[in-house]
């Protein structure tokens, strides 16, 4: 009776396509989709079901439907931490701003400024994180390669930084960047301390960069507000200490604490996999102490800790609470933001890992899905949101700034809209990132996204939207939010182009054209960007290779492209054809 009723569980992650349901319940597909019908649910075979709808429909079969939890944010059960036993940790900080405006100078100009003598010189190992020991007590640094990083890592469910340090640079002052750092900090809920850095420019204007601040809410103590601004000079060492006293300042606010005594839990900050040492991950360490010989888990990995490496390039025997080091012995390479935990024993990690590894298969065929506008008010309905978060990217400052302030005022008392961030210029996989993260809506106005961004996008689940009037963006959030959303068509790119010549030919200019990626048709629809702008839109009326009419050209080889009623080509300007396909709205 046992096996029986064991056999009726199917076991999911948060969606499950129509299909996959059939096949594991061992039925016909068209029979399901009888059964939906008959409780309201019109579904292809393709099309993913939530928990609630899957269990409302196999109920009739004789299964039920179970939910995997997510598997690299699924932490293992940890020991009940009493507050007697709780002491205080360093505080982490992660340094973000702008390219260019000094976060590397700064972290090295800290992190030399504070070896102690005994050490000979220059630090031996970088590892992506480091920890300095001032007389008023340490303090950890996480050095990541950018704001993307830093927000992929709570994407995974690890919230890893007590404070983020804003640097930006005297000279330039408040930069797309710098806009897009506050932005990924406020994501995550984490206070921001500013280091005004290059004080010792000539050119250098730090009253300029407070008064800048003030439009992002970042407002200086000198200035009444609460924001805390250190003037500094990586190059020149000037202000360090007082930076290093501030953060420590705000810590002691923060009062970070951790237990020692437990076993050691964290976050892998990266990971790589070296030729003579195998998987290695660097890892800091939140709670408890980890120490060689450990059995540990971390993302989809097992093993056990075979040498700790600290920052310093030294072995150490064992790591405390915010203290980062390299893990030798994982079985594996982890991801940045996975979460690692201490487990009794080198059997159980094992196990572990063997039945995160499936399950991670099982997600990967029916990936949680962000919100989307197709989803929007089917959401509101059933009280799962209260809050509509939005990115928005365009093509001018005024134009980014009127189509936010549209968008927010469809704000209503079941549903507030929120702009997460907001900027010139195309979306990014920094902005996708931070939509995956925040559960946003990426809106593109006058703009389209990446390459990269689009497929990242895909692979994430992120809606991207993008629109050449004000209107139609603030009209099909509004029907969203109603509920009157018409179905949709995504523009799939099968191939992009770069013009490398012009040539005329029969009064028409011709796209001398080198094929970057896919393959360029003929007869299809396309756009011409120029400097990441859409500059027409269109379709490809003709494709010549050599002297000889072609119905497609692949990746690799050149090709002379037509376009319809257009002339205004340019050398660089870049070739993009698509194809459209209706993506029905999804429940």
């Amino acid at each position: 009776m046992k096996e029986e009723k064991a056999r009726k569980v199917i076991k999911t992650a948060q969606s499950i396509t129509v299909g996959e349901l059939a096949q594991r319940m061992g039925i016909g597909a068209s029979q399901l989709i009888k059964k939906l019908m008959s409780i309201g649910v019109m579904a292809t075979i393709n099309q993913p079901l939530d928990i609630g709808t899957a269990n409302s429909a196999a109920k009739d079969f004789g299964f039920t439907i179970e939910e995997l939890l997510p598997v690299r944010q699924e932490p293992v059960v940890e020991p009940k931490e009493e507050a007697g036993q709780l002491v205080g940790r360093p505080p982490v900080v992660t340094i973000m701003g702008h390219v260019d405006h000094g976060k590397t100078l700064l972290l090295d100009a800290i992190r030399k400024s504070n070896i102690v003598a005994t050490e000979h010189g220059d630090i031996t190992q970088h590892i992506g994180a480091y920890q300095v020991g001032l007389p008023r007590g340490n303090i950890t640094f996480i050095d990541t390669p950018g704001h993307e990083a830093f927000t992929a890592m709570r994407a995974r469910g690890a919230q890893v930084t007590d404070v983020v340090v804003l640097v930006v640079a005297a000279d330039d002052g408040v930069m797309p960047q710098t806009v897009e750092a506050i932005d990924h900090a406020r994501a995550a809920g984490v206070p921001i301390v500013v280091a005004i850095n290059k004080i010792d420019l000539p050119n250098a204007n730090p009253d300029r960069v407070k008064e800048q601040l003030r439009k992002y809410d970042l407002t200086p103590e000198d200035m009444g507000g609460k924001t805390i601004c250190c003037e500094v000079s990586a190059k020149e060492k000037i202000g360090l200490d007082n930076l290093s006293d501030m953060l420590l300042l705000e810590a002691e606010m923060l009062e970070p604490r951790a237990d020692p005594a437990k076993p050691a839990s964290g976050t892998v900050i990266e990971a790589r996999l070296d030729k003579r040492r195998g998987p290695v991950g660097t890892v800091l360490v939140k709670s408890g102490t980890l120490r060689v010989s450990d059995p540990l888990i971390a993302g989809l990995h097992y093993g056990k800790v075979r040498a700790l490496i600290n920052d310093r390039g030294m072995p150490v025997a064992e790591a405390l609470p915010s203290m980062p080091v390299e893990v030798l012995g994982l079985s594996g390479v982890p991801q940045a933001g996975d979460l690692f935990q201490v487990v009794g024993s080198e059997k159980e990690a094992r196990q572990m890992g063997i039945e995160r590894q499936e399950d991670s298969r099982t997600e990967e065929l029916a990936r949680p899905r962000h919100i989307t506008l197709d989803t929007l008010y089917q959401q509101i309905e059933e009280g799962r949101i209260e809050e509509l978060a939005l990115i928005v990217k365009g093509d001018v400052r005024g134009s980014v700034e009127a189509l936010s302030d549209s968008l927010k005022d469809l704000s209503t008392k079941d549903v507030r809209l929120n702009i997460i961030h907001q900027g010139v210029g195309t979306i990014n996989e920094s902005d996708v990132v931070l939509a995956s993260a925040s559960n946003a809506i990426c809106i593109g106005f006058h703009v389209l996204p990446e390459p990269g961004a689009q497929d990242l996008a895909r692979r994430e689940g992120v809606d991207i939207r993008t629109y050449r009037v004000i209107y139609e963006a603030v009209d099909d959030v509004r029907t969203a939010m109603l509920g009157l959303l018409k179905p949709r068509y995504e523009e799939v790119i099968t191939g992009r182009a770069e013009v490398r010549q012009v040539i005329r030919v029969a009064k028409k200019n011709i796209a001398g054209s080198y094929v970057l990626e896919g393959k360029i048709l003929r007869n299809v629809p396309c756009r011409l960007l120029r400097d990441e702008k859409p500059i027409y839109k269109g379709r490809v009326a003709s494709l010549r290779r050599f002297k000889e009419d072609a119905r497609e050209v692949a990746t690799g080889f050149e090709c002379g492209v037509g376009l319809e009623n257009f002339d205004d080509i340019q050398v660089s300007d870049i070739i993009i054809t698509f194809e459209k396909k209706e993506i029905p709205p999804t429940g």
